[in-house]
């Protein structure tokens, strides 16, 4: 009879796993270049020669990403080597446009701000790595947490409303949308309590026109949650946010299910959401009709509102862009570091660049989706997915508004657009899907390790 150690010696080992952190690393540092010569361009092109705060620059987001990089070297060793440079290009990206329109603005300096909380997210992303050892610890503060999300998006309320939202808290010079945090918490509630309910939602119940409903008692608490959001936000007419989260609801219930049904039940039940909102909201209502009509305002002798002069800028961006430094989407007007930014990025570097973004975008979200498919527990599988899913949301519905494909939202462009609280917390989810990558692709036990 073969001994334990016999057999474990004759067991063909498993091929090993490869880190790929030196890939890492090197598309780490490719981004920062990219980065730094966007910075430069447009000194060149504005001033005609390469501006002082390029290596100062340079250094700073060089620093950020070495930092990050090292720690994810050292407690996340097998995490997905792609997520990071993606995150690295994109915030590198944005704060070389917002710089751009800093120089079309007089006495406004967004971008040193701007690079100021992209050092806290980036911090923040570093004590999320070292922290978190193991990602279902997050499903026992599901509740709590849910409860936190709630109260951050009532606070809006006690202040007056910023360009007809109430989303923001401002606290002398200082503002920022509580909303953004309010999602990754909304993700782990519905990741926790639909992992436990999967099996009640998708087996049990009656069938309705062909979707199988679940008994009231499970769906039930998960509706009222989402319910209790999205009155808030409608109260704050805050309409893209409300989006963000059914659409997150509707995709988690779907993957918890598998039942394709939800997907035409939640689309139905948006665009009635959205039709009342948008007719019961004179703020709402004038996007709408903004929406339906860009160039009513210039026929009717007012001049062109942002919808068009965004699509004037896409228009006259073309293939290749007229260059980083050379458009005049700072015509857009107040919202043109923030939804509007993209306007931007598609006249300066054209319908190339623009789908080189979106790209980006789109590799950063099937990551996530990746992670969530590679993770064995029901909990992190819905998390993974549910993050990744918050961030194609909101690009879709920025990218949609400034097309003129759906009404205007206002909400801000992940990594890209002028925003703090926005930038920050897309940080936390890029360290939670580093975290679940590590998880998903570490290589298991041999036999004489077990």
């Amino acid at each position: 009879m073969a001994t334990p150690s016999a057999v474990a010696r004759s067991t063909p080992r498993p091929r090993p796993v490869r880190t790929r952190r030196n890939t890492e690393l090197a598309l780490v540092l490719a981004a920062v270049l990219i980065a730094v010569l966007g910075y430069i361009e447009v000194g060149v092109n504005i001033d005609g020669s390469v501006p002082s705060g390029a290596a100062g620059y340079g250094a700073a987001l060089g620093v950020l990403a070495l930092l990050a990089h090292g720690v994810i070297r050292w407690r996340a060793p097998y995490a997905d080597p792609l997520l990071l440079p993606i995150a690295i290009l994109l915030n590198g990206v944005g704060l070389v446009v917002i710089y751009r329109l800093d120089r079309a603005t007089p006495r406004s300096e967004a971008a040193p701000t701007q690079l100021l909380w992209s050092t806290l997210g980036v911090a923040l992303f570093i004590a999320v790595v070292l922290s978190l050892r193991d990602h279902k610890r997050l499903q026992r503060y599901a509740y709590s947490g849910a409860l936190v999300a709630l109260v951050l998006l009532v606070l809006p309320v006690l202040f007056p409303p910023v360009y007809g939202s109430r989303i923001w808290i401002t606290v002398g010079p200082l503002s920022f949308q509580p909303g953004e945090f309010a999602k990754i918490l909304l993700a782990v509630f519905f990741a926790a309590y639909l992992a436990v309910h999967r099996d009640a939602l998708a087996l049990t119940g009656r069938r309705i026109w062909g979707v199988q409903l679940p008994v009231g008692r499970v769906l039930g608490p998960v509706l009222l949650i989402w319910a209790a959001f999205v009155g808030v936000l409608v109260l704050e007419t805050d309409l893209g946010t409300s989006l963000l989260f059914f659409g997150l609801f509707v995709i988690m219930l779907y993957v918890a299910t598998a039942r394709s049904g939800w997907i035409a039940i939640g689309l139905l039940l948006a665009a009635v959401g959205a039709a009342g909102v948008g007719w019961l909201s004179p703020h709402v209502h004038s996007r709408v009709t903004d929406w339906l009509d860009p160039l009513g305002s210039i026929e009717a002798g007012r001049g062109a509102n942002q919808i068009a002069q965004s699509l004037f800028a896409f228009a006259w961006g073309g293939l290749l862009g007229t260059g980083l430094g050379n458009g005049h989407s700072i015509l857009i007007g107040f919202a043109a570091k923030s939804d509007f930014i993209l306007a931007t990025i598609g006249e300066e570097l054209g319908l190339t660049g623009l789908i080189a973004l979106f790209l980006l975008y789109a590799l950063l979200v099937s990551r996530g989706f990746r992670t969530g498919i590679a993770l064995t527990d029901p909990f992190g599988r819905l998390l993974a997915i549910g993050l990744a899913a918050i961030v194609g949301i909101q690009v879709f519905v920025v990218a949609g508004g400034v097309l003129d494909l759906i009404p205007l939202t206002g909400m801000t462009l992940p990594f890209i657009a002028q925003g703090g609280s926005s930038v920050v917390t897309n940080w936390i989810i890029v360290a939670l899907l580093v975290r679940m990558s590590d998880v998903a692709r570490r290589p298991a036990p041999r036999p004489e390790e077990a």
